[in-house]
This record gives structure tokens, C-alpha cells and sequence, in this order.
């Protein structure tokens, strides 16, 4: 059941995490936005409840612990509780090695790795104390094969797939109930692109997506069926992508 579930989203102002909200939304979710972008995400949040839903927002740096923190705690402020927390905040300054973008090396390992575990280290106290809750992670085709100009990007999503199955049998070991769903995008129509400044891989990237790219409320669709499953089933990896695409 997705009605009244209280499911936190990060990376929501644009692309994935905004066609989720609407979707989770429209179905009688309870959202609790972040991004660094508020001004969109107040958009966003009025946009849901013209029609008729419940959205809270807020500004969100996943790199900051306390951030993270303080969003958890809305929800609970908000709503009362969380249920669910889809961390779907993410960058791809894609580069071949080469190019030695060091500063954006670091910056995907801060906000694809570690504002992930922040997430998590933010939620998993509430979930571990009611014996319920739902961790779910976008991570990418590039978290399962290895792309050229992609290795850095592709490296911290290969960090999501050993994470978050290290995480599911975790829990079914403690018995905390807590599901997990990792959804490994293709090529989905998302601002991504614009955060690459290599000029060659930003060429291929955009003639790719120019001609495979399919719209962010296909994956929003996936978000709705995992956490729609039943309290006793977890489907923990989804790989989506456009039919077209030789992925």
C-alpha cells in the first residue's frame, strides 16, 4: 500500500525525484522533499497539493550529516513518522581518467556515496526502533558494467549494489523488516547531462540521449510498484531502461 505512507525523497527538485513525488503523491503518499534547489522544490510541493496531495519540503545538502538529520526530522515533525526514504540524489560529471577532474572525482564520491550513507545513517534509527521501513537507492547501468568515461561516476554506483544487498541481508538477519529496492536507470531524460564538463563525453552523452532517452516518470512508475509490494516481499533490484536502447 502506498496511501498515508510518509516516504522522504532526496535529489527531488528536478528529473527523477520530482516525477517521483508526483507520482507517490497522486497515489496518497505523504512527501517530504530535499534538494539544494528550494525555490524548485517549493514548486513543486505547491504543484502537489493543487492537486489535491500532501508534500513538505526543504533545502537539502546530502554531503551534510546535520542536513540530513534535520529532514528526517520534518517528516516526523509533518507527518508523524517516515516509511519510506528514496535516495535518489546523484551527479555524473562523466570524464575519461584521463582528463584528471579530480574535484569532480570528489564531489560524485560525496554526493553519490556518502550522501547516501548519510541518508541512511539519518533513517535507520526511526526504522530499527519500529521494526519497518524501506531504503531505496538510484543507482545506474553504469553500477553493473563498465562504460567508458564512466569510471568514477560508474564506481560509486557499483558502491550502491554491494551497499544495498549487504543491507537487505542484514536485515532479514536482525529481523528488522526493512526492505530495499536499487533501480539501475539507462538512459532516462534527466539534468545529468548538464553537469558534465568534459566536452567529448558531453557530445556522446547528448546525441545518446537525444536518441534512446525516455522520461523520468517511467522510473517513478518502478518507485510506485517497489513500494506498493507487500510489507513481507522485497524486489531488490530493478534494471529500466528504454526498449530502443542496446543497454
Amino acid at each position: 500500500m502506498i496511501k498515508d505512507k510518509v516516504i522522504l525523497i532526496t535529489g527531488a527538485s528536478s528529473g527523477i525525484g520530482a516525477a517521483t513525488a508526483v507520482e507517490l503523491a497522486s497515489k496518497g503518499a505523504k512527501v517530504v522533499l530535499g534538494a539544494r534547489r528550494e525555490d524548485k522544490l517549493r514548486q513543486i510541493a505547491e504543484d502537489i497539493r493543487a492537486a489535491g496531495g500532501q508534500a513538505e519540503f526543504t533545502a537539502l545538502d546530502v554531503t551534510n550529516p546535520n542536513e540530513n538529520d534535520a529532514f528526517v526530522s520534518l517528516a516526523k515533525e509533518k507527518f508523524g513518522r517516515v516509511d519510506a526514504i528514496f535516495l535518489n540524489a546523484g551527479l555524473m560529471p562523466s570524464s575519461p581518467v584521463s582528463a584528471l577532474k579530480t574535484a569532480e572525482w570528489k564531489q560524485m564520491v560525496d554526493v553519490n556515496i556518502t550522501g547516501v550513507l548519510n541518508g541512511v545513517a539519518a533513517v535507520m534509527p526511526t526504522f530499527l526502533a519500529q521494526k519497518s521501513g524501506q531504503i531505496l537507492a538510484t543507482s545506474s547501468v553504469a553500477g553493473l558494467k563498465a562504460y567508458p568515461g564512466g569510471a568514477v561516476y560508474g564506481g560509486t554506483k557499483w558502491f550502491l549494489k554491494d551497499f544495498m544487498g549487504v543491507l537487505r541481508m542484514e536485515s532479514a538477519m536482525e529481523g528488522t523488516n526493512i526492505r530495499t529496492a536499487t533501480i539501475y536507470p539507462a538512459a532516462i531524460n534527466t539534468e545529468l547531462l548538464d553537469t558534465i564538463t568534459d566536452e567529448r563525453s558531453a557530445e556522446g552523452m547528448k546525441s545518446l540521449y537525444a536518441t534512446y532517452g525516455i522520461s523520468a516518470d517511467r522510473i517513478a512508475r518502478v518507485v510506485a510498484f517497489a513500494v506498493d509490494m507487500p510489507e513481507d516481499t522485497t524486489v531488490n533490484e530493478f534494471t529500466v531502461g528504454p526498449a530502443s536502447q542496446p543497454w
